[in-house]
């Protein structure tokens, strides 16, 4: 799991990590970004599931809106 301080936050935590099987046996992995506002990582305020097949379309539009 990698944790990335969350800005403009005192104890806020972005944590990023992959889960091969989130929902059952059948299901594909994904990328799990979790958004805490008080550091904890286990059960963040806010969640997404970004299917590993989307990563990098996802990717090119987080660069797009960086730029």
């Amino acid at each position: 799991m990698t944790t990335i301080p969350l800005h403009s936050t005192k104890k806020g935590t972005i944590s990023i990590t992959k889960i091969e099987k989130p929902y059952g046996e059948d299901s594909a992995p994904v990328a799990s970004i979790g958004i805490s506002l008080t550091g904890n990582t286990d059960t963040p305020d806010w969640k997404v599931h970004i299917p590993m097949d989307n990563l990098d379309e996802v990717l090119e539009a987080l660069q797009a809106l960086k730029a």
